[in-house]
């Protein structure tokens, strides 16, 4: 087992142990490795200090500090294998849709009355629309889907 000290990019500091540092980067790189505090997965491995064993044996070295009673349970930052699941997927559809439709940002219903009423052409589009003007395009019959958040992306 190996335990990383962790700190998020929103400087929450953290650790965690793993079974190796193998274990750790694949854990990373599939997103599993998220803040406790805030629910980032942004992390990196902060600065640490090495347990160094000595070598210098002729010299004497202080004490060392007595044990504190038997150590608790590590905080963990992974989530249980059904969040895993949920966010994989969150982030599979969310990439789908940014690969294949195109960003219209604040435009968003306007150019999706426009592609209902036929005045341009029809193609996959996202972007930003308030929760009022999202009523008035189902009241209209125009089909839109909320485009899901990523937990990395705040509340």
């Amino acid at each position: 087992m190996i335990r990383y000290d962790l700190v998020c990019d929103k400087d929450h500091a953290f650790d965690s142990w793993f079974p190796d540092s193998a274990a750790y980067e694949k854990l990373l790189a599939g997103g599993f490795v998220a803040c406790p505090h805030c629910g980032s997965t942004k992390v990196a491995k902060a600065i640490m200090a090495p347990a160094v064993k000595r070598t210098d044996k002729g010299r004497t070295a202080p004490p060392p500090a007595p044990a504190a009673g038997p150590p608790g349970p590590a905080p963990v930052a992974l989530l249980s294998e059904k969040e895993q699941q949920m966010r994989a997927f969150l982030r599979a559809v969310r990439r789908h849709v940014v690969e294949n439709a195109e960003n219209v940002g604040e435009r968003f219903p306007d150019e999706a009355r426009r592609i209902h009423a036929g005045e341009t052409e029809e193609r996959a589009i996202y972007g930003d629309a308030s929760l009022e003007e999202v009523r008035s395009l189902h009241e209209e019959g125009i089909e839109v889907l909320p485009l899901p958040r990523l937990p990395e992306e705040g509340n």
